[in-house]
């Protein structure tokens, strides 16, 4: 199985020379077209090129993959990095109407989920929760679209502990904001494609000054997972232009909570404080 997913393209160009006529097909056509070639099935991506099923899946045999569903993931996984949104709006075009875009994108979503509980490590959750109880400090990075993630996974943690901070954009430089970090601290990068340079840059300056590193991400050839001392696999394969950060959530769900029960006492008193103060000065609408 290739190790790295740069390899495949030149595995392919290695390889052409051996491989038979219906193969060179093929390969002409993923070289050309490899952001097309991701989503066809064998038979699709055989029909239009203009070979057998089984001489697909024999392509796929003769890089090294075991079976063609191996080599389409791989495609996938070379793609999440190279596509321009431009390209993303191009491959959108088989979302024919409102119906077909809800279904496939909530049905990916699903698959996203499902996807990553299947293949989780349930000791690197419990490392991170672990070492998110221990911190001295914690913070949390994530830039462009995962922000999202790392604004709603800091604003619950910090109603659970009182060391938490979120790295991102504002009046002070994001360097400032990490300046003091150090060995007795965590830092919880979130990067998903495309992948944010700047996110990788906190991260090896991070690393430089000792603190406990642990990613969050797609895969284990993210660039911040190099540099981890954990890293925790996530699935957000793209639906389309749209980034799909609907599995990342659910995790950050579940670390919040699990973070939360180990704290329940504590947290308990807080937040019946905190309800009172919502109450006194009518932070909710209750009606």
């Amino acid at each position: 199985m290739l190790e790295n997913k740069n390899d495949l393209i030149f595995t392919i160009k290695q390889k052409f020379s051996q491989l038979s006529k219906g193969q060179k097909l093929i390969a002409q056509f993923i070289l050309e077209n490899y952001d097309k070639a991701a989503f066809m099935t064998a038979c699709k991506l055989g029909e239009t090129v203009g070979v057998s099923e089984s001489t697909v899946v024999r392509f796929a045999n003769a890089l090294g993959f075991d079976g063609y569903p191996k080599l389409q993931k791989a495609l996938q996984e070379l793609i999440k990095t190279k596509l321009t949104t431009v390209q993303r709006v191009e491959m959108s075009k088989e979302y024919s109407d409102d119906w077909n875009i809800l279904r496939k994108v909530l049905k990916s979503d699903i698959e996203n989920i499902k996807g990553t509980l299947d293949e989780i490590d349930i000791n690197s959750f419990q490392y991170l929760v672990n070492q998110t109880l221990n911190a001295r400090r914690i913070y949390i990075v994530g830039l462009r679209s995962s922000t999202a993630i790392a604004e709603y996974l800091g604003f619950y943690l910090n109603l659970i502990l009182d060391n938490v901070k979120v790295v991102g954009y504002g009046i002070s430089d994001l360097f400032e904001q990490i300046l003091n970090v150090g060995k007795d601290d965590l830092v919880i990068g979130i990067s998903f494609p495309r992948y944010s340079k700047k996110t990788l840059e906190l991260f090896k300056y991070a690393k430089g000054q000792g603190a406990t590193l642990v990613s969050l991400t797609d895969s284990v050839l993210s660039p911040i997972a190099t540099l981890s001392d954990e890293t925790i696999i996530i699935k957000s394969n793209m639906a389309s232009f749209v980034d799909s950060l609907v599995a990342p959530l659910s995790f950050a769900n579940a670390l919040i909570i699990a973070v939360g029960m180990r704290k329940k006492d504590e947290i308990t008193k807080y937040f019946d404080k905190l309800e009172y103060i919502w109450k006194e000065y009518s932070i909710y609408d209750e009606k």
